[in-house]
C-alpha cells in the first residue's frame, strides 16, 4: 500500500511546487497527460459600409421668371402687369421656385379676358434614406397632380397623359369661380429627371365675356411647360 502511493504522492508535490499559471496546463490527477484546448478569440465584426446612391442629374434651378420667353408671356397673358414676372417667396431658389403672371387684355371692352400664369420649380437630391433624385420627383409629381384637381375649390376634374414633355407629365383641366367669374385651369405637371415642373395657366372673360377656349388654354400651357423643362436642363449645361 505504502509503495503504490509514493508515487502518486510525489506527482502531487511536484505539480504543487509549479507556478500557477501553468497549473491548467500540464499538472493533473489523471495519468492520461491529456491537455485542454484554450479558446481562440473570435474575430472582431468588419463594420458595414454606408450604402452609395448616384447623384441626383440636374444640380441647381434656372432662373423661375426667365423660364417663359417674353414672346411666350406676351401670348399668354396679354396686357401682362409684368412682363417679367413677379417671383414668389422661396427659402432657396435652388431647391424650390415660382414666378407669377397675370394681365386683363381691356383693348375689347366687350370681351374683357383676364389670364394668370404661375411656373413652379422644385429639385429633389438623392438620399440614401429617402431615395435617389429621380423617383422622389416621381412620388411629388403624383401629389402634385392629385392637388390641382381641388386646390383653389376647383370642380369637375380631368385629368389625362401628355407625351412629350420630360420624362413624363399629367394635364388637370378644372373650373372655379371667383368673384362671380368663371374661371377655366390648366394645370400641368411634368417631370424632368430629379426636378418637377408645374404650370398653372388660368381664364376668365369678365363682365358677361366669353370663356375662355379650353383646348387652346390647354394647348398653351403645355408648350409653357416644355419651355420650362428646356430651362432647366439648359441651366445645368
Amino acid at each position: 500500500m505504502h509503495r503504490r502511493t509514493a508515487p502518486r504522492l510525489a506527482r502531487i508535490l511536484a505539480c504543487a511546487a509549479v507556478p500557477v499559471m501553468l497549473v491548467a496546463t500540464g499538472c493533473s490527477d489523471d495519468d492520461s497527460g491529456s491537455k485542454k484546448e484554450t479558446a481562440k478569440p473570435t474575430k472582431a465584426a468588419t463594420p458595414t459600409a454606408a450604402p452609395t446612391m448616384k447623384a441626383a442629374t440636374f444640380g441647381k434651378l434656372p432662373e423661375v421668371c426667365k423660364t417663359i420667353t417674353e414672346k411666350s408671356i406676351e401670348k399668354l397673358v396679354p396686357k401682362a402687369d409684368k412682363k417679367e414676372g413677379k417671383a414668389l417667396p422661396a427659402a432657396d431658389t435652388n431647391d424650390s421656385a415660382s414666378c407669377f403672371w397675370s394681365g386683363l387684355n381691356d383693348e375689347d371692352v366687350k370681351n374683357l379676358q383676364f389670364r394668370s400664369l404661375t411656373v413652379s420649380l422644385k429639385r429633389f437630391t438623392s438620399d440614401p434614406t429617402l431615395g435617389s433624385g429621380e423617383k422622389r420627383a416621381e412620388a411629388f409629381a403624383e401629389q402634385q397632380a392629385s392637388k390641382a384637381t381641388t386646390q383653389d375649390g376647383a370642380k369637375n376634374a380631368k385629368t389625362e397623359k401628355a407625351e412629350g414633355i420630360g420624362e413624363g407629365a399629367s394635364v388637370v383641366s378644372t373650373e372655379s369661380k371667383k368673384d362671380d367669374n368663371d374661371f377655366k385651369n390648366e394645370t400641368v405637371v411634368a417631370r424632368t429627371a430629379n426636378v418637377v415642373v408645374t404650370v398653372k395657366y388660368s381664364g376668365a372673360g369678365y363682365e358677361g365675356a366669353k370663356s375662355p377656349d379650353v383646348d387652346d388654354m390647354k394647348k398653351d400651357a403645355q408648350e409653357a411647360a416644355k419651355e420650362a423643362v428646356k430651362a432647366v436642363a439648359e441651366a445645368n449645361k
